[in-house]
C-alpha cells in the first residue's frame, strides 16, 4: 500500500515529492529532505502528522522531497497520496482568503486570461501580478494523464489560498464526460467561471449546469461559463451553445485543437481559420454573449502577437488567451480603446447627453447626425475605458 504525488527533479521548485506507505503498526515516521528544512522542518512536520490524524491515520512511513512547496501544496499532495490507499469524502481544507470571495460580473472584461497548468504549484504563487483580467487553472490539456487527479487537490487547494489580487479566477476541466467529476472538486471553492473545453452541443452545457447544482446545494452565488469551441461540429452548433444558459457568459475558440479537426496546418495568416472564427463571434454577440479569441502560441513573437490582436479585435473578439505572462500587457493593450478612440466616443457621449437632457431624439457632432448605433458603440467605449482605468468615471463632470 504505497502511493505517490508531486514532482521531484532538479528543476522543481515550490512544490515538493511525496511517498506515503501505510502500516499496522509502529506510529507515525516522517522522513523529510527539505531546501528550507533548517527553518521549516517543524512546521512541516506538524502539518503533515496533523492531516495524517486528521484521516485517522496513526501507522504510516512517509518520505517528503521538498522544494519549497507552501502549506496548501504539501497538504494536496500529501491528500492525494491518501486519497488513493484509502478513498473517503473527508476533505482537509485551509480557510478560504477574504479576497478570493469576490464575485465576478457578466460582462466583466475579459481581454486576457492567462492559462496555468494546474499541476504546477511554481506558476499559481505569484500569477496574480501579471496584470491579467483571468487566471485559468488547467485541468486539461497541460495535465499528464496520470497527474490529473492529484491536480484536482491541487487546483482546490490553489482557489482557496493562494491570492490572486482581484483578479477573475477560472478553472478548465476535462472534456466532459470526465471534467464532470473535476467538478466534485472545484464548485464548492471560490471559483468564478468555468471553461468546458471542446464543446460540441447544448448538452455539454446541461451537464455541467445540473452536475454544478448538485453540487452547490442552498448556495446561491452563480458560476460562469465559458464554452470552448474546438471542432467543426462545434462550430456549426455555436449559437446553440452559446444561447444554452444564461450563465453562458462567453464563447471561446481554440484554434490548435479545430484546425486539427479540420486537417490544416495553423498559420499566422489564419485564412484556415477564418470562418470559424467569424463563425464564433457572430454567434457569441447574437446570444449577447462576449467573444473570445484563441491562444497565441509563438511566446517569442511579440510583434506577430501584436498584429494577431489587431486582425482578432477587428472580427469583433473582445479578448483572448495567453500561455506566457510577457504576453499579457500587449493583449491588454490591444483590446483596450486607444486615445483617439477614448476622445472620440468622449465626443459623441456627450453630445448623446446633451439631447437626452434637451429631450431631443436627435443627436448631432456639429453639423453631424449620429445613428444610435455609434451612440451605443461610443458608449460601449467609455464603459470600457472606465473600467480599464483608461478614464475616470466622473469624466463628464470633470470636464464642466
Amino acid at each position: 500500500m504505497i502511493a505517490t504525488a508531486g514532482n521531484r527533479g532538479d528543476s522543481i521548485r515550490s512544490d515538493c515529492f511525496i511517498q506515503l506507505e501505510l502500516k499496522v503498526d509502529g506510529g507515525l515516521h516522517i522522513e523529510l529532505s527539505s531546501k528550507v528544512g533548517v527553518l521549516y522542518e517543524r512546521a512541516i512536520n506538524e502539518l503533515c502528522e496533523s492531516i495524517l490524524r486528521f484521516y485517522e491515520i496513526e501507522n504510516a512511513w512517509l518520505h517528503i522531497e521538498d522544494k519549497g512547496a507552501l502549506p496548501f501544496t504539501m497538504a494536496a499532495r500529501l491528500e492525494a497520496c491518501i486519497k488513493e490507499l484509502n478513498p473517503c469524502d473527508k476533505e482537509y481544507l485551509f480557510p478560504i482568503l477574504p479576497q478570493n470571495k469576490n464575485l465576478t460580473p457578466q460582462d466583466i472584461n475579459r481581454r486576457s486570461r492567462l492559462y496555468l497548468p494546474g499541476n504546477n504549484p511554481k506558476l499559481m504563487i505569484n500569477a496574480g501580478i501579471y496584470g491579467s483580467d483571468g487566471i485559468i487553472l488547467d485541468l486539461e490539456d497541460s495535465v499528464a494523464p496520470d497527474k490529473k487527479e492529484e491536480a484536482r487537490y491541487l487546483v482546490r487547494n490553489a482557489l482557496r489560498s493562494v491570492n490572486f489580487y482581484g483578479t477573475e479566477r477560472m478553472v478548465r476541466i476535462n472534456q466532459i464526460p470526465a471534467g464532470l467529476d473535476d467538478l466534485d472538486f472545484i464548485v464548492p471553492q471560490p471559483v468564478n467561471l468555468i471553461l468546458i473545453p471542446k464543446c460540441e452541443s447544448q448538452t455539454d452545457i446541461v451537464a455541467v449546469e445540473q452536475r454544478i447544482e448538485q453540487i452547490k446545494g442552498q448556495n446561491n452565488e452563480t458560476i460562469h461559463l465559458m464554452p470552448i469551441i474546438e471542432s467543426a461540429l462545434g462550430v456549426e452548433k455555436a449559437f446553440e451553445i452559446a444561447s444554452a444558459s444564461e450563465n453562458v457568459v462567453a464563447l471561446a475558440i481554440g484554434l490548435e485543437d479545430y484546425t486539427a479537426d479540420l486537417g490544416a496546418p495553423r498559420t499566422y495568416e489564419a485564412r484556415e481559420s477564418f470562418y470559424a472564427r467569424t463563425a464564433v463571434v457572430n454567434a457569441a454577440r447574437a446570444a449577447g454573449k462576449q467573444a473570445i479569441d484563441s491562444v497565441f502560441s509563438d511566446i517569442g513573437d511579440m510583434d506577430a502577437l501584436r498584429a494577431n490582436v489587431k486582425e482578432s479585435k477587428s472580427l469583433g473578439f473582445v479578448g483572448m488567451g495567453c500561455i506566457h505572462p510577457r504576453q499579457v500587457a500587449i493583449i491588454n493593450e490591444g483590446y483596450s480603446p486607444d486615445a483617439s478612440a477614448i476622445e472620440k466616443a468622449k465626443r459623441i457621449v456627450e453630445a448623446y447627453h446633451q439631447a437626452v437632457e434637451k429631450g431631443s431624439g436627435v443627436v448631432a457632432l456639429g453639423s453631424k447626425m449620429i445613428d444610435p448605433p455609434v451612440v451605443k458603440r461610443a458608449l460601449k467605449i467609455i464603459d470600457t475605458a472606465i473600467s480599464t482605468g483608461q478614464l475616470d468615471k466622473d469624466w463628464r463632470a470633470n470636464n464642466d
